[in-house]
């Protein structure tokens, strides 16, 4: 009996073919709207949270946000001194007009020592690092990203070139590796010189930021404590500094990724119960176009229950089907747009499937009044009707 319903409704279906396509068009949009949306989301934030992964667990980044607050490099080196602690990077940083030529721009300019290159696990493709006689003797000299040597010599072979920052001559010792984009800024934009250059430059004697490294992912919160207990004693002012880890950077992505996931599911699921609204609409006009045919099937014995199954699966079967399309064609969309963007954005599967059983749940929630409808005409009544 159930296998003969079934039968009955899909014929029903596909003798209107034109019409159960667009009634399920709304299904379809809404499925694509829930599976694209999430798992794009989903997909920038694992780039996202690779690319913060990969600027390492055991960095710590001190960040002095007054002005009027100095703390010099000399004193930032103490701070390796602690046992949680494996090695320390004061920054300097300012932007400044460069030129080369007939090139130029404005460029970060930042001034570090050589523990920068270690601390922040950058290397070198091409020539040297900053050194420690760099430092002592307020060499002009520089190493620039990939992008600066694209930008101001055509090419990443600018060891020993000679560029103009501000009114000095600096020469390229080094080009760095290239490091792509990534939230934290990439080097790739940034030219490099000697900390105490940078200080005679900008004229600033204390640091902007630092780059801490732990000894161990064991000692990271110790690491974090001993600089919160450090900078708190060196500024007197425990709101002239913020200190971060690339940990609790992740914690917030993730918990800012969820909130974003269920805010864009819950739009994109509105649809689906537009679509679900769309069902019961049609449903509603079949059983009014059908009343002859409910008659003459309940004159020769069906049951109440055995219409109202009929219309239920009907709903059902287009709510799915519609479901499914959506699905197909959400794995399409997201093929081209990850070639489109080079990007590895995939398709979430089970946000996939629990949005086609929320298509059942429609079809049965949207289905069941048309149903009850059509089950509860009386055989005379429905052989009457013209």
């Amino acid at each position: 009996m159930i296998r003969k319903i079934m039968k009955l409704s899909l014929k029903s279906i596909l003798n209107n073919k034109m019409r159960s396509f667009l009634t399920m068009l709304g299904i379809i949009i809404g499925v694509m709207a829930v599976v694209i949306l999430v798992s794009i989301t989903q997909g920038a934030a694992t780039g996202i949270t690779d690319s913060i992964s990969d600027m390492g667990s055991q960095l710590i980044t001190a960040t002095i946000s007054d002005s009027e607050v100095s703390v010099s490099a000399d004193e930032i080196e103490s701070l390796e001194a602690y046992p949680s602690i494996d090695s320390a990077a004061p920054v300097i940083s300012s932007s400044e007009t460069v030129k080369k030529n007939s090139n130029s721009g404005s460029y970060s300019i930042v001034g570090i020592t050589p523990e920068y290159f270690s601390v922040r696990d950058i290397d070198i493709q091409r020539g040297r690092k900053i050194v420690e006689s760099d430092i002592e003797w307020n060499t002009n000299i520089c190493v620039i990203g990939t992008d600066v040597a694209t930008d101001l010599f055509g090419t990443w072979d600018a060891v020993n070139g000679t560029i103009i920052i501000g009114d000095s001559i600096y020469k390229v010792v080094g080009v760095l590796e290239e490091q792509g984009s990534s939230l934290a800024g990439s080097d790739d934009s940034k030219i490099f010189i000697p900390y105490s250059t940078a200080e005679r430059v900008t004229g600033q004697s204390g640091v902007s930021s630092v780059y801490i490294k732990a000894a161990g992912e064991n000692s990271v919160n110790a690491a974090i404590n001993s600089t919160e207990a450090f900078l708190l004693q060196a500024t007197r002012d425990e709101d002239s500094y913020t200190v971060n880890n690339q940990s609790e950077v992740l914690d917030t992505m993730g918990d800012v990724t969820n909130t974003m996931t269920l805010l864009l599911a819950g739009i994109a699921a509105i649809s689906l119960l537009v679509g679900g609204i769309g069902i019961m609409n049609i449903m509603l006009v079949s059983v009014t176009e059908r009343t002859r045919e409910i008659g003459i099937r309940k004159a020769v014995g069906a049951k109440r229950r055995h219409i109202m199954f009929q219309f239920l699966c009907e709903a059902c079967i287009l709510s799915a089907l519609g479901g499914v399309i959506g699905l197909l064609l959400s794995f399409c969309a997201i093929e081209c747009y990850s070639f489109a963007a080079a990007t590895a954005a995939g398709i979430n599967w089970m946000v996939g499937f629990a949005a086609i059983g929320f298509c059942l749940v429609i079809g049965v929630v949207f289905g069941s009044y048309p149903a009850a409808k059509a089950s509860r005409l009386q055989p005379i009544e429905a052989l009457h009707t013209s």
